[in-house]
């Protein structure tokens, strides 16, 4: 599910500054269908560094996991 990423952008766009992380992301993907495409599109947007930038547009869906092997199941 391409959304999972978002979690990612969110994180990097606090590290750049950004306050509003969770509404910028929920406002781009509420109500919407979101493919990896759209996700990439908006990265594009965003003005942060560039190599979190290069760094986001690199990630796939398969290889994040998040906080996931740091949770105790």
């Amino acid at each position: 599910n391409p959304e999972v990423i978002s979690e990612a952008i969110q994180t990097i766009l606090r590290k750049n500054g950004c306050k509003d992380a969770y509404e910028a992301l929920k406002d781009m993907t509420r109500g919407k269908v979101v493919t990896i495409d759209t996700l990439r599109d908006y990265i594009k947007t965003l003005d942060i560094n560039k190599e979190d930038k290069k760094r986001l547009l690199k990630l796939e869906v398969k290889d994040y996991i998040g906080i996931a092997n740091k949770l105790d199941y």
